[in-house]
């Protein structure tokens, strides 16, 4: 029998969390930071535009000056400066864009405009500043535009661009070493002997770390043999930041991975009381952190996102690394866990107004069909006898909500 405590889900969690620290922070190329999360405040050097330009297409005029017909004396286009000053009775073509002359404070859109040997009359009378954007207009020299914790994306990389901001301070991404175990596994291209089954967890659980922003390193396979387990789990710690084991976690006769981590280092907890994944153990070697992930490939999938997903997302700083929990109506009728909280892969839609979900099928840990294609885990308490359709229970959104 195992020694560690059944804890709740949330219980472990907040062990977790209060742990995990952001890691050290970097210097990074802008164009190459999506993705990554801001470490520093970021202040405009400048402001946006730094002239006045034009919004449209048509002549840049003084909204006052009443003369018609006025006489053309530059044509203006996006990218050119230091262009004479406008004078009364003149205007000036312009382009989108492009940097109003001295003394013109408004814009006439070529629509309203009739050229005719070298001078336009205009079929309407300009508002002063219309169709200009004034200087500092969208930002103005010294204002926060991003805020530490901000994760950039393609629009923060634009705007951090259009600054001229082109290296900014990150954290850095976690290394994550992954070691399967097992006698009986065998490399996917391997052919299957008698009694063995391909490692696919090692694979699936690399690209789950890509996707939650860190860096995966495979450490292989380990059979089941406790001085060898303890030598790699050594090995995974001095190479990266977190260690990932999957299989080896339960109370069998060759499961090795609780033992090491407790001769190495310290468990804080070795069982939680929901499902797939009840052997989930969470242990610190020093500074490095490490996850005994069940060796079933739900289990194993369905623990790394309920746990190590947000831990990465910590150590990178994400002031938000939980994924979303909303409410969702259940489709169909589900059949309550029993003793344990269970975490049920579903698929969530929009539909009618509200968010709908739908079973992905049999829920058992070694079948990743109940996995493939679904977009949420329905949180589903303790309890017997059947949740009807129409029940209402909360969901972890895991990927993008499916419209009708």
């Amino acid at each position: 029998m195992s020694l560690y405590d059944l804890l709740p889900i949330n219980d472990a969690l907040n062990i977790v969390l209060r742990v995990v620290k952001p890691l050290t922070t970097e210097r990074v190329a802008t164009a190459e930071a999506d993705g990554r999360v801001l470490a520093e405040e970021i202040r405009s050097p400048e402001n946006v535009p730094p002239f006045r330009a034009s919004t449209v297409d048509g002549f840049a005029v003084i909204a006052n000056d009443h003369g018609a017909p006025r006489k053309v004396v530059d044509n203006i286009t996006a990218g050119v400066a230091d262009r004479p000053a406008l004078q009364s009775g003149t205007a000036a073509r312009i382009m989108t864009g492009a940097p109003l002359p001295d003394g013109a404070d408004s814009v006439e859109m070529i629509e309203y405009s009739q050229l005719d040997n070298g001078s336009v009359t205009f079929d309407r009378r300009v508002s002063p500043g219309e169709n200009v954007r004034p200087i500092g207009i969208d930002i103005s020299s010294g204002d926060v535009v991003l805020q530490p914790g901000s994760i950039i994306g393609a629009p923060e990389v634009g705007l951090l661009m259009t600054l001229g901001v082109t290296q900014i301070e990150c954290y850095r991404r976690p290394t994550v070493a992954v070691l399967s175990t097992g006698d009986e596994l065998v490399e996917p291209g391997e052919p299957l002997r008698p009694g063995a089954i391909r490692d696919s967890n090692r694979y699936a659980l690399m690209a789950s770390i890509r996707e939650a922003g860190g860096v995966p390193v495979s450490m292989g396979r380990a059979i089941d043999d406790r001085d060898l387990q303890t030598r790699m789990i050594r090995e995974g710690v001095d190479l990266g930041d977190v260690l990932i084991t999957s299989g080896g976690v339960s109370v069998g006769d060759r499961d090795f991975i609780k033992p090491a981590l407790e001769e190495l280092g310290t468990v804080h907890f070795g069982r939680i009381n929901f499902r797939p994944g009840m052997p989930l153990t969470f242990a610190e070697i020093g500074p490095k952190l490490v996850f005994g992930l069940p060796g079933n490939p739900v289990s194993s999938l369905v623990t790394f996102e309920s746990f190590v997903r947000p831990a990465l997302r910590a150590m990178q700083g994400d002031p938000h690394p939980l994924r979303p929990l909303v409410e969702v109506e259940l489709e169909h009728d589900f059949r309550r866990p029993g003793g344990r909280l269970e975490y049920h892969r579903a698929v969530v839609r929009y539909s009618g107004g509200r968010l709908r979900a739908r079973s992905t099928g049999l829920q058992i840990s070694s079948r990743l069909l109940s996995m493939v294609g679904s977009n949420a885990m329905l949180v589903l308490v303790e309890g017997e006898g059947t949740l009807p359709a129409g029940s209402v229970v909360p969901a972890v959104l895991t990927g993008p909500i499916q419209n009708d």
